[in-house]
């Protein structure tokens, strides 16, 4: 199995257990949230090998996260604690279906301190893959050195990058600087995972073929597109696809889809497989993610994920 690297930001995440607006809510769940979380717990729970850097605060909330990442099988030997910052948190309401209202508090944060410092004691020794997405560097300058970083450590050490775009628009100053700094980063993988809505943005173009076709120009070799329900289109080297989406009983919980998705295809790609059957996996773990209520309760293991696709 793989040896894979990602960086992010935990977070303590609070679900309402009634329905209504977070203004009203009383009582509430706790749960790790993190969209990096919820692709390491996914990838490990198909047997690969994680390494999760982070730091944390060194209060309550950072002390649990960290021992829910380890206990969750991540390798977390490169997460840290801050005694002047915080961990961050977020809120998020509780519905029928639809997407949640969710409220964070992470500016200032305890991850949005990281800097180059945080991998000066990396050992790149076995590590075939890093995963990025576009959360970290919206934490921070230093958090977007240190991704920088990451990306040209790994292409001078012929390691694979893929990148979720995973747009935060209420992270950045203003739209152009957020389309300019992920445009950058996500040129410089080898796969791109950006949903519909996000590449159109991204590239001020109109469907899915030619958010593909400006990401290619640029030189990535493979784009993969979430196009929600409708399942996703990919473009790769000549091969140019569409993949269905997996039928939902009821979705509980549409957050942490995307990066379900991410671990089926990344997954998929690192063990081998036909590049469909990758994508397959991928809108099969989105669509699994979706039924549960934490944001990564419903990632599969292998058994799980076997019998989910085999209907």
């Amino acid at each position: 199995m793989a040896k894979v690297l990602t960086i992010g930001e935990p977070m303590a995440l609070f679900v309402a257990r009634e329905q209504g607006s977070l203004e009203e809510a009383e009582q509430f769940e706790r749960y790790v949230a993190g969209a990096e979380v919820n692709f390491s717990i996914g990838m490990v729970r198909l047997g690969h090998e994680v390494t999760y850097i982070s730091q944390l605060g060194d209060d309550p909330f950072g002390r649990s996260i960290a021992r829910f990442l380890k206990t969750s099988g991540l390798d977390t030997t490169y997460v840290t604690f801050s005694r002047d910052q915080f961990t961050g948190m977020q809120w998020k309401q509780k519905v029928e279906e639809g997407d949640p209202e969710v409220f964070s508090l992470r500016r200032n944060s305890a991850a949005s301190r990281m800097g180059r410092n945080a991998i000066e004691r990396l050992d790149w020794g076995g590590y075939n893959h890093l995963h990025l997405t576009g959360i970290p560097p919206a934490l921070s300058a230093s958090c977007r050195e240190l991704v920088y970083e990451l990306m040209a450590e790994a292409r001078t050490r012929g390691v694979q990058i893929s990148f979720d775009p995973n747009l935060r628009p209420g992270l950045w100053p203003d739209k152009e600087e957020m389309v300019q700094v992920i445009n950058d980063l996500a040129c410089r993988a080898d796969i791109v995972l950006p949903g519909i809505e996000e590449g159109e943005l991204l590239t001020k173009t109109e469907g899915e073929q030619t958010v593909a076709d400006f990401y290619h120009a640029a030189g990535v070799k493979t784009v993969v597109i979430k196009l929600g329900a409708r399942g996703a289109y990919t473009s790769s080297e000549g091969q140019h696809f569409y993949t269905e989406g997996f039928r939902v009983g009821r979705v509980v919980d549409t957050v942490g889809a995307g990066d379900g998705f991410a671990v089926g295809v990344v997954s998929g790609m690192l063990e081998g497989l036909p590049l469909q059957e990758a994508v397959r996996r991928g809108t099969a773990i989105g669509a699994l993610a979706v039924m549960s209520p934490g944001d990564n309760d419903g990632l599969p293991d292998r058994t799980g994920l076997e019998a989910f696709m085999a209907g």
